[in-house]
């Protein structure tokens, strides 16, 4: 049964708190699932939050750390010691433990690591925060099993048991040869139907797949989806098996890229959270806004291009925010079908031109029934024919033109290594207003002939 918070149960727990009531506490925390506890303390102010991360067990402790916001999981930190670091991570996998770590000070790093008893765990923790973060090496956890393909059956079951110990889930059992080389994966079924002399070399699954260590995490994503991986092998660049990396670290990684994305395309330029500073929220939108108020005055200047004409024909006035608008909707939504393709790989296959002539062929027809539909109500209140004209011929020629953009920009983007993400933001937006706006009034000029 799942945990669920309510305001009561804040309640109840901050007012134990207040008393320093510690067995109240632990009652109102026992057994809970260290995600939920993470979530309790999200909730909770610095003191309150420290306080109860002080009265839970050891190990609960320890796991709850990997689950906490970086911004908790750096206050919390700050109230322990190095020794009582060290002792959370020493009951940590090697890749949650790296990630805790990763948070301190690289002078606390060092400490924790040096109080660490377990010198095999603390040098395999080393080694990963040696990885750039966003890298499958980065991902990786060192605790995996691993047999000899020249050992026998029985002698892989001996050696499976101690290696198991570390692990807490043991997804697949990996076959090496002499040199750490991966050669494939044995499966249980084919161990229990073979005889205890058997030779592994004849019972193993070749043809495994594996990533190297320096592969980037949107990498082993596309990698663990497309092939429908629980568990995938990670290997240096002589193929030696060196760790492995679970689908619950990929989701998060997932999860990163979704929220990085969304808000990038909603005009913020770095990553921020709710409880960030104001400058750091303001930095992070500012660009945009500065790029969205550009496109503004360009849009202005095109308006003022045209003044004479408005003066003359102020109707042409009553349909610059359609236009705009409509320019602006058919390019984000082309820019996010070109930029859902480049997040799969479907374009790559399908090619570019071929993405380009859809999108087209869409905002023609798109374009046609729109167009026709703005032409009827022009009709149906009494406007006169060329500015019904105008308005039709201007709205379709704007949608056909953004989904060309919006199809393109991405594209562009793309090849010169920038995320095609900012294409469904503020920046196509400004793009197609200002270049809506042109087409609307170079239609205006030709069909009224001033």
């Amino acid at each position: 049964m799942s945990f669920e918070l309510t305001k009561s149960y804040l309640e109840d727990l901050s007012h134990a708190i207040e008393r320093q009531d510690v067995q109240s506490v632990k009652l109102l925390t026992e057994a809970i699932h260290p995600a939920d506890i993470a979530e309790i303390l999200d909730r909770l102010g610095e003191y309150e939050a420290n306080f109860v991360y002080g009265v839970l067990p050891e190990e609960v402790a320890a796991e709850t750390l990997t689950h906490l916001d970086e911004d908790v999981l750096e206050r919390v930190l700050e109230d322990l010691s190095a020794e009582q670091i060290a002792d959370y991570v020493d009951i940590l996998e090697t890749d949650d433990a790296a990630d805790v770590i990763a948070e301190l000070p690289d002078d606390q790093q060092a400490e924790v690591i040096s109080q660490l008893e377990d010198k095999s765990h603390s040098s395999d923790i080393s080694d990963l925060l040696g990885y750039e973060e966003d890298s499958a090496g980065g991902l990786m956890a060192k605790e995996f099993i691993a047999v000899n393909i020249n050992w026998p059956v029985n002698r892989c079951v001996i050696h499976m048991r101690k290696q198991a110990q570390d692990i807490d889930k043991v997804y697949s059992i990996y076959v090496i040869d002499d040199n750490s080389e991966l050669k494939g994966t044995l499966s249980l079924k084919s161990m229990l139907f073979a005889s205890p002399n058997s030779p592994i070399s004849e019972i193993y699954m070749d043809g495994v797949i594996s990533v190297e260590a320096d592969a980037s995490n949107e990498e082993v994503a596309k990698i663990m989806e497309k092939y429908d991986l629980v568990v995938l092998p990670v290997v240096d660049d002589k193929n030696r098996l060196i760790g492995r990396i679970t689908i619950d670290d990929v989701i998060d990684v997932i999860k990163e890229e979704a929220e990085k994305d969304y808000q990038m395309a909603s005009g913020l330029s770095d990553k921020v959270e709710s409880h960030d500073s104001v400058w750091s929220m303001s930095k992070a939108r500012l660009p945009w806004l500065l790029i969205g108020m550009v496109g503004g005055v360009l849009g202005a200047e095109v308006i003022a291009k045209y003044e004479s004409q408005i003066q003359l024909k102020p109707e042409l006035a009553y349909f610059i925010p359609l236009v705009a608008a409509m320019g602006g909707n058919v390019g984000v939504q082309s820019s996010a079908i070109v930029v859902q393709g480049l997040a799969n790989n479907s374009i790559v296959f399908r090619g570019i031109l071929g993405r380009i002539g859809k999108e087209t062929l869409v905002a023609l027809f798109n374009g046609l029934i729109c167009a026709s539909v703005i032409f009827g109500y022009n009709f149906i209140v009494g406007n006169e024919q060329s500015l019904a004209w105008t308005v039709s011929l201007a709205l379709f020629s704007v949608i056909i033109f953004a989904a060309i953009a919006g199809t393109f920009i991405p594209l562009v983007l793309d090849k010169y290594k920038i995320d095609p993400a900012l294409a469904t933001g503020p920046f196509i937006t400004t793009v197609n207003d200002v270049l809506g706006l042109f087409i609307y009034f170079l239609i205006g000029t030709i069909m009224y002939g001033i």
